[in-house]
C-alpha cells in the first residue's frame, strides 16, 4: 500500500493521500455534502463495500469517514480496526494509525500478527523510539519461526531508533526552517532547486483548500513548477516572495504533473519530469529535456537511449563527476534492479549529446527498498539521496556518499535535525557561498491539509558554524589524566550530553546562543566545572573549538564554605553568605550523587537550649536557600550544634569579649554523608543496556553492596577552579 503513496510522491504530489479518487468515485463524491450523504443511510454491508471501494481506489481520507461510521456499529470488529490503521498510515497520520494497529492486534492477534510490527513503525514515525523498540522486540519474540524477512527489517528499525536517540542528543550544527507560506501550501511542495542565491524553483499544486478531482479540469489539481524570489534585507533567515509560475520554456503542462526541474552544469539544458495518471492509481513519470537555442528554449523532448524505456523514471540530476557529465535519476525498472526504486546514472556523450545505457548505481547505494531524489555536489564529490532501506530515523532519511558515479564510500546518515522521525527528501545545496541547503519533509511544523504530518513542505537548511569544546580530565592533586570518566555537558536549558572517556580526553559539539557547564563523573570523586559561552557567536563566524580542563578530587568528609555567617541572635543569611552559598549550589549540581548534612553553630552567649534552637534555625535557613535553587530536598539534612566545637576562642586571653571570633563561631559547615551511584552515572555508552536498564543495575548493586562513602579526613572541596573552599 505504501507503494501507491510513493508513486504519487515521485510524481511531485501526494494526491492519493489527500483526495485522489477515480472517475467512479467522482460520481459518489457529489453526494457527500454535509447533511446530504445517502451513503450514511445504507445498510452495514453495503456501506462496508462502499468503504472498501474507496480504500482500493486510494481515497483513504474518504474511506476513513465510512470505516469510522461502521466501527460505531461494530466497535470490536478487528477488520474495521485494521483497515482504519492502514488508512491512517497511508494518510501519514501516525498517532491514530499506531492506536488502531495496537487495537487490531489485541482483538485478533492470530489474524493480524504483523500489526505489532506496523504499530512499531508508526511509533517510530512519531519519534517514540523507546516504545517502538519495545514493540519491534515484541514482534520478533512473538514470531520465532515466521516472518523472517520482516524480523530482519525490525532489527534494522531498532538500529534506526537507537541511532535517532543518539543523534538527537548530539545534533548537527544547522537550523532547519520552514520556507514559509509564500512557498508552501496545504498540499505538497517538492523538488526545490535554487536559482543562484536569489530565487527558488519548485513544484507545487499551490492549493490551500481541499481539491475535488475532475478529469475535465486537470489544471485545477495538476502540479506545476513555480518560482519564488528571495526578499532583500533579511540577514538571519531567508524569506521568500509570493511564488509565480515558472514561465521559461514550455515546461508546465496542464495535462501532466510537472516537477523535478534542474539545469545542466552549463545551463544550456533543462531537465524535468512529466507524470501521467493512468488507470488503477498508476502514475508513470518520464524525463524530458529542453535545450536553449538562440534566444529561447526548445520544445521539450522525451529522453530516449533507454532512460525512459520502462517503469517510472523521475528526479533527474545532471552534474560533473570528474571530467564526465552524468545524468542521475530514480527508477523502479525491474532489470538489474536492487529492489523498489533505485538510483541510476547515464554518462552523457559530450561529442553528440547522447546518453549511454543507464547503469545501476550499485549495492553500495541501493537497497531492496527505495532510494530516491538523487543530488550530486561536484564541489565535494558527494552524492546525496533519500532512502527507507538504510538505517533511518523515521521513514525516508537523507544520506550522503563519497565517490561516484558507480563506486561509493563513507555512506553517512545526515543526522538530526536534517533527518527526523518523519520523511526527508530532495536534499539540495546552494550553488555558491556558505553551503546552505533545502530539503522536503512532512515533519511537524509543515503547513498541513488534514493532519500535522500529511503533507510535504520545503524547508531551508542554514548551516551553523561548527562549535566544539575539547578537553581533558585530570586529578586535582597530581595533575595526571584520569581514566574511565563520564564527562557531562549541560546547557542553560537543561539539555544534557555525556561522553565516556577511557583516557581523560573528551569532546562535545555546541551550538550558538548557549552557556555550557562541563563536569566529570566518577564514583568516589567530586568534580570542578568548566564554563563555555557561545552567546556572542554569529552565524557568519568561522568554526571554533574551545579547550578546557576539569579536575576530580577524592570525596572529602567535612568542609566549610567561606563567609556563611549570621548576625548576632539571628538565623537570617547575610548578603555575603548568599554569594558563598551559590558555590555550594554549583558544587551539588555538578556532583548530583552526593548528599550532605548542614551543620550550623552559635557562639557562647545564651543558654544551651537557646543556642541549640538558634543553630538549628540557621541550618534550616541554609537548607531552604539551597533547595530553592534547584537542589533536591532529599540531598540535604539540617542539624544545629549550638555553642560547641568552636573554631576560635570567644574571648581574648584577658577575658574580654572578642566579637570577630564570635562571628567566626556563628558559622555553617557541611559534611558529605552519602555517594549514591544511581544518582551519579547518567549513561555509559560502553556498557550494555538502555539508560533505564543501566540505572536498574546500579540500583541493584547499591542495594546489594552499599557504597555510601564517608571519608574520615577533613580537606578542601573543589581545589583549583572551584569557589567551594575550606
Amino acid at each position: 500500500m505504501r507503494k501507491n503513496w510513493l508513486l504519487l510522491l515521485l510524481a511531485t504530489l501526494l494526491f492519493s493521500v489527500q483526495n485522489d479518487v477515480t472517475a467512479q468515485q467522482q460520481q459518489k463524491e457529489k453526494y457527500r455534502t454535509r447533511g446530504n450523504d445517502p451513503v450514511t443511510k445504507l445498510p452495514y454491508y453495503k456501506k462496508l463495500r462502499w468503504a472498501d471501494d474507496l480504500y482500493k481506489a486510494g481515497s483513504y481520507f474518504n474511506a476513513i469517514d465510512y470505516y469510522q461510521q461502521l466501527k460505531q456499529e461494530q466497535e470490536r470488529n478487528p477488520y474495521l480496526t485494521y483497515q482504519l490503521a492502514d488508512c491512517y498510515w497511508m494518510t501519514r497520520d501516525y498517532v491514530p494509525s499506531s492506536h488502531y494497529y495496537h487495537e487490531a492486534f489485541l482483538l485478533a492477534p492470530k489474524l493480524y500478527p504483523e500489526a505489532t510490527f506496523k504499530e512499531a513503525i508508526m511509533l517510530k514515525m512519531q519519534g517514540q523510539y523507546e516504545v517502538a523498540i519495545a514493540q519491534f522486540n515484541k514482534f520478533i519474540a512473538d514470531n520465532p519461526k515466521t516472518y523472517k524477512k520482516l524480523k530482519l527489517r525490525a532489527k534494522r528499525e531498532i538500529e534506526g531508533c537507537t541511532m535517532a536517540m543518539n543523534s538527537i542528543k548530539d545534533p548537527q550544527s544547522v537550523n532547519v526552517l520552514n520556507a514559509g507560506p509564500n512557498v508552501n501550501s496545504a498540499y505538497t511542495e517538492l523538488s526545490p532547486y535554487p536559482l543562484g542565491d536569489t530565487a527558488l524553483l519548485f513544484a507545487t499544486m499551490r492549493q490551500n483548500v481541499e481539491v475535488q478531482v475532475d478529469k475535465r479540469k486537470k489544471e485545477d489539481y495538476m502540479s506545476r513548477m513555480m518560482v519564488s524570489h528571495k526578499q532583500d534585507n533579511v540577514p538571519m533567515a531567508d524569506s521568500f516572495q509570493w511564488s509565480i509560475h515558472f514561465s521559461d520554456g514550455q515546461f508546465n503542462d496542464p495535462r501532466f504533473h510537472v516537477g523535478n526541474g534542474v539545469f545542466s552544469p552549463g545551463g544550456d539544458r533543462f531537465y524535468f519530469s512529466k507524470c501521467a495518471e493512468e488507470d488503477s492509481m498508476k502514475v508513470i513519470c518520464k524525463i524530458y529535456v529542453s535545450k536553449f537555442e538562440g534566444s529561447q528554449w526548445s520544445t521539450p523532448e522525451l529522453l530516449g537511449e533507454g532512460i525512459n524505456d520502462d517503469g517510472s523514471n523521475t528526479q533527474p540530476c545532471v552534474a560533473k563527476v570528474g571530467k564526465k557529465e552524468i545524468l542521475f535519476f530514480s527508477s523502479n525498472r525491474k532489470l538489474q534492479s536492487r529492489g523498489g526504486y533505485d538510483i541510476w546514472y547515464s554518462v552523457i556523450d559530450p561529442r553528440n549529446g547522447t546518453y549511454r545505457r543507464p547503469q545501476n548505481a550499485g549495492k553500495q547505494i541501493n537497497t531492496e527498498m527505495d532510494e530516491i531524489t538523487p543530488y550530486y555536489d561536484s564541489r565535494v564529490n558527494k552524492l546525496y539521496f533519500s532512502s527507507n532501506g538504510w538505517v533511518t530515523m523515521g521513514g525516508f532519511d537523507i544520506y550522503s556518499a563519497d565517490g561516484g558515479p558507480s563506486r561509493y564510500t563513507n555512506i553517512t546518515n545526515m543526522g538530526y535535525p536534517i533527518n527526523t522521525c518523519a520523511d526527508e527528501l530532495y536534499f539540495v545545496k546552494d550553488p555558491s557561498g556558505k553551503p546552505d541547503a533545502y530539503l522536503v519533509s512532512n515533519r511537524i511544523g509543515s503547513i498541513a491539509l488534514k493532519n500535522p504530518t500529511c503533507c510535504d513542505d520545503i524547508w531551508r537548511i542554514q548551516y551553523e558554524p561548527k562549535l566544539s569544546v575539547m578537553g581533558k580530565v585530570v586529578d586535582c592533586d597530581s595533575k595526571q589524566p584520569m581514566t574511565d570518566i563520564v564527562v557531562k555537558m549541560i546547557d542553560d536549558k537543561g539539555n544534557l550530553k555525556t561522553y565516556n572517556t577511557t583516557d581523560g580526553n573528551f569532546a562535545f559539539n555546541m551550538t550558538r546562543g548557549n552557556t555550557y557547564v562541563v563536569t566529570g563523573d566518577k564514583q568516589g570523586y567530586s568534580t570542578t566545572r568548566a564554563t563555555v559561552n557561545t552567546s556572542d557567536v554569529k552565524r557568519s563566524d568561522p568554526d571554533d573549538t574551545a579547550y578546557v580542563t576539569i579536575c576530580l578530587s577524592k570525596i572529602v568528609n567535612r568542609f566549610r564554605v567561606s563567609n556563611v555567617y549570621y548576625d548576632y541572635d539571628k538565623a537570617n543569611l547575610r548578603p555575603e553568605s548568599i554569594a558563598s552559598l551559590d558555590s555550594l549550589i554549583n558544587f551539588m549540581k555538578d556532583n548530583p550523587s552526593l548528599s550532605v548534612e548542614v551543620y550550623a553553630y552559635a557562639d557562647a552567649k545564651g543558654t544551651k537550649k537557646y543556642n541549640d534552637k538558634l543553630s538549628e534555625a540557621r541550618a534550616k535557613s541554609v537548607r531552604e536557600y539551597v533547595i530553592s535553587n534547584g537542589i533536591e530536598e532529599s540531598r540535604l539534612i539540617a542539624k544545629g550544634y549550638g555553642a560547641t566545637d568552636f573554631v576560635k576562642p570567644n574571648t581574648t586571653p584577658e577575658g574580654k569579649d572578642n566579637p570577630i571570633n564570635r562571628q567566626m563561631n556563628r558559622r555553617t559547615e557541611f559534611k558529605v554523608v552519602t555517594d549514591v551511584p544511581t544518582r551519579r552515572i547518567i549513561f555509559d555508552s560502553r556498557k550494555p543496556g538502555s539508560v533505564d536498564e543501566q540505572q536498574k543495575n546500579l540500583l541493584q548493586d547499591e542495594n546489594g553492596n552499599p557504597d555510601d562513602q564517608q571519608p574520615d579526613s577533613e580537606s578542601e572541596v573543589g581545589k583549583p577552579g572551584s569557589r567551594v573552599n575550606k
